[in-house]
Parts: C-alpha cells; sequence; structure tokens
C-alpha cells in the first residue's frame, strides 16, 4: 500500500544485470517531494537503466524501489498510473497530429472526452505548440517533439516526473524554453521531477540536488553549491602544444594539483586560488613553455564529476560547442 509519509522516489540496493555486465550496482537515493533531482553521468554509466526500473519498464535483478509511495516490482500498474515519462527514445506516431496524439493520450488515462480535451488544450498553451497543434508531427522540429512528449507525459497531471535527458540533440534556444517549462512545472504545480542528464549546466540550473553516477555507482550526492564547494580550489585551463602536456605539470607542482583535461590542455586546481595564476604563468615562462590559451574556471559540477571519477564528462564539452555555434 502506498504511504502518505513515503517519499515520491526510494531505492535501496538497486541492482540490474545483463548477463555478465551489471549496468546498475547498488544504487541508494531518495527524492523529496516538489524536489528536482538531476541524475548526472556519461552514456553508459547507469542513468537510463536506473530509470526503467524506477518507472517499471524494467525488474530489479536485486535490491527494492518505491515510486509514489508504490513498489515498483509488486505495485507496478499504480507507479504507472501516478507518474509521467519523458524518455529520451520515445516512439510518436509521425502521421498523428499534435491534438490527436495528446487526444488518444487522455482516452488511454480514462479521462472523459471534453475533459481530456480541455486538458489538451492547457497543455500545448503551456508548452508553446497551440499553432503547431494540428500539424503532422513528423513535420515538428526536435524540439518541438521534446515538448510534445513532455505535455503527454503531462495529460494525467502525474505527482513524478521522470525526463531522461530530455534536451540532448536540441539547440540552445530550444534547451532554455524546455528547462524553464520543468521549472514552471515544479514551482507552478509542485510536481517532483527526476531528471536524468550529461549535460552539467542543465544539472546546475535546474536541480535542487544531484547524484553523479559512474560504472553503476553513485560516486557523489548532494546540492550542487555543496558539491562545488568540497572541490574548493579554483581550474587553470592552459593550452599548450601537443606534448607538452607533461613538461607543463612539472613546471606546475609547486603551483596546483594535476586535474583531469583533453589532449593539448593541462587542469591545474591552484593552491592560492585565483592568485595562484600569475604564480603559474611566471613557472611556465621560466620553463620555455608557450601558452596559447588560458582561463580560469571557479569549482564547476565538471569539476565535481573529474574529481569523483578522474575524467571529465562528455556532455560538458558537447553542450560548450553547440552553445558557442
Amino acid at each position: 500500500m502506498s504511504s502518505s509519509s513515503a517519499p515520491p522516489i526510494a531505492a535501496h540496493g538497486l541492482v540490474r544485470e545483463f548477463g555478465d555486465v551489471r549496468a546498475v550496482d547498488g544504487v541508494d537515493l531518495e527524492v523529496a517531494e516538489g524536489e528536482i533531482f538531476g541524475f548526472l553521468g556519461p552514456n553508459g554509466a547507469g542513468k537510463s537503466t536506473t530509470v526503467r526500473m524506477l518507472t517499471t519498464l524494467l525488474r530489479p535483478t536485486d535490491g527494492t524501489a518505491s515510486v509514489a509511495g508504490f513498489d515498483v516490482v509488486r505495485e507496478p500498474a499504480r507507479v504507472r498510473a501516478s507518474i509521467g515519462v519523458a524518455l529520451q527514445d520515445a516512439a510518436i506516431d509521425p502521421l498523428m497530429t499534435g491534438r490527436e496524439l495528446l487526444h488518444l493520450q487522455a482516452t488511454l488515462y480514462g479521462i472523459g472526452r471534453r475533459a481530456g480535451r480541455d486538458r489538451s488544450e492547457v497543455l500545448l498553451d503551456r508548452v508553446g505548440l497551440t499553432e503547431a497543434a494540428d500539424r503532422l508531427v513528423g513535420g515538428y522540429s526536435g524540439g518541438m517533439r521534446r515538448r510534445l512528449d513532455l505535455a503527454l507525459a503531462l495529460m494525467h497531471e502525474p505527482a513524478v516526473l521522470f525526463l531522461d535527458e530530455p534536451t540532448t540533440g536540441l539547440d540552445p534556444m530550444s534547451r532554455l524554453n524546455l528547462w524553464g517549462e520543468v521549472r514552471r512545472l515544479n514551482t507552478e504545480l509542485g510536481t517532483t521531477v527526476f531528471l536524468t542528464t550529461q549535460y552539467l549546466e542543465e544539472a546546475d540550473e535546474l536541480a535542487h540536488r544531484v547524484a553523479i553516477i559512474d560504472h553503476g555507482t553513485i560516486v557523489r550526492e548532494g546540492t550542487p553549491a555543496t558539491l562545488k564547494s568540497e572541490v574548493g580550489l579554483p581550474t587553470l585551463l592552459i593550452d599548450v602544444d601537443p606534448g607538452d602536456e607533461e613538461r607543463t605539470h612539472e613546471a606546475l607542482v609547486g603551483v596546483g594539483e594535476p586535474r583531469p583535461a583533453r589532449a593539448g590542455r593541462v587542469a591545474v586546481g591552484l593552491y592560492a586560488g585565483a592568485a595562484g595564476a600569475a604564480d603559474a604563468v611566471r613557472a611556465l615562462d621560466a620553463a620555455g613553455i608557450s601558452i596559447h590559451h588560458m582561463e580560469l574556471n571557479t569549482p564547476s559540477l565538471d569539476d565535481v564529476f573529474a574529481e569523483a571519477t578522474g575524467r571529465r564528462l562528455e556532455g560538458a564539452a558537447e553542450a560548450a560547442a553547440e552553445d558557442a555555434s
């Protein structure tokens, strides 16, 4: 039975194996009512597998989980009736219009004809698709399809909304629009949101708390501000000639601690804070190392991820490239 005091989402020792591969390895998490919870990690880390277990699409190999107070294994129908789900690979019929799909969704949830039509109009307006409502979905842009998918997930006014990488592949403006809609849902309706993403900025902008998953295990959890403060030192990024990375690190031994970076770039956490940037320049000049570009970054979720896993998150570079285009 559901418990009114139960958190909207809770998992304990959640495991999912595919043959010899353990995709999710003992995940523990709890999401509070009215919270936007960011689930952050690279492709293949176990994010989507976890979501599929929480939304009853995959049966856990081990462990327990409840959503909206219902056990995902024993009470899957009640879980499904309580949640909205917008998956990354959702199938939307391209030969139907947006309005037709919303009417169909209302019917599937047992909503009466008039109420379903009224609800459809409200949702079309909410996601900015009123003018495109009678166009075939096959002609929608990627951003429009994502917004329609969000409207479909909200038809039955779910207590908990799962968004699985909702902005992957979207242009920067479409991404910002979707962020705004997620914020409105949370602040105006109090919807609890479980957001999986590989975009650091997305998690930083939207989430009240985040968990970082790597190789099926949660390696960090907390508010973005707390996690960033725990990293502490600002990061100095220096672009040098390929092959000069090792010499650069040697020159900066007394200036900062090494951090993961791509080829041709050196990253160090400055012991003296921002004031240490001048010491770094002097050390590199003394070592005869050419600097092509240098920037100082305050701690970010990318730094948190790097500190926890020893590497950078792919989505950080992808998002930066898209925003620059």
